[in-house]
């Protein structure tokens, strides 16, 4: 039986914990410009992510390691503008807070001053801990993230699925906990088992969000670019294609280019 929905003039951190206690799905994708920001909040999803993705789909690195800081509050301040109703959430990327607690709080409050971003998330368990006290602490709503941890993708070596061995199980069921318990709002799982994340998401109060993680969590997320079919070399089993968008942008590209090289564009209306 479908559950009825609340309309949210206004998604927050309150809402989406709402929703989970409601039994209603969150639904959550990616944006790192105006326009795709735009398009993304005025369809209705709950959940706006500008991720530290951005350095492989708007910049063309092959991890998400190098774009800083900088580049992280410029992406979300231009999603920031075009937003009426999605809770925007802001990764703090790689080395802005896994080193020092100060360290984090200093870039958490320049993502929330200087972008007006909604909330931060970080990659981690236990390890940065004291990194995610020390900006709840400051009032900053805090997003979790386990599982494939991409900022982490030298230690693992691959991208593939993670916490298939008890021990890691183990560990990621304690480090939700100790997220839950420290204050976050919710966690991403990013590419575990479908039964490993179901269960994280029945034992935690706060929404567990999936990518990569079954249909037993609280919410689901990709990459915008991903599921519009922008980047097409990328075929993971979790990714469902809604566009063929490459396809369809390739051809609109070629067919421009045709028609400047047989002057048929412009033709007589498309002048003054």
């Amino acid at each position: 039986m479908s559950v009825a929905k609340k309309q949210y003039k206004r998604v927050t951190t309150k809402s989406v914990v709402e929703m989970k206690s409601n039994g209603e799905k969150i639904s959550m994708l990616t944006a790192y410009d105006y326009t795709m920001a735009k398009i993304v909040d005025g369809a209705g999803i709950d959940v706006i992510l500008v991720g530290d993705s951005a350095s492989n789909v708007m910049a063309g690195h092959e991890t998400t390691l190098p774009i800083t800081l900088d580049q992280m509050i410029y992406h979300a301040s231009s999603v920031i503008r075009a937003v009426k109703r999605a809770l925007v959430v802001v990764d703090i990327p790689f080395g802005s807070y896994q080193s020092d607690p100060k360290e984090a709080l200093r870039s958490a409050i320049r993502i929330m001053k200087e972008s007006g971003g909604h909330a931060v998330k970080v990659e981690g368990g236990k390890e940065i801990k004291e990194s995610v006290k020390r900006i709840l602490n400051a009032g900053i709503p805090v997003m979790g993230h386990l599982g494939l941890t991409p900022q982490s993708i030298y230690k693992f070596g691959t991208y593939t699925v993670r916490a298939k061995e008890e021990a890691e199980a183990e560990k990621l069921k304690e480090d939700a906990k100790m997220l839950e318990k420290a204050g976050c709002f919710a966690i991403v799982l990013e590419k575990v088992p479908a039964k490993l994340a179901k269960e994280v998401a029945q034992s935690l109060t706060i929404p567990v969000i999936g990518i990569g993680a079954g249909n037993g969590v609280d919410g689901q997320v990709l990459v915008t670019h991903d599921m519009l079919g922008m980047t097409h070399e990328f075929n993971p089993r979790f990714l469902r294609r809604y566009l063929n968008m490459y396809e369809e942008m390739t051809n609109a590209f070629e067919q421009y280019a045709a028609d400047v090289k047989s002057v048929d564009f412009p033709n007589d209306k498309e002048q003054y």
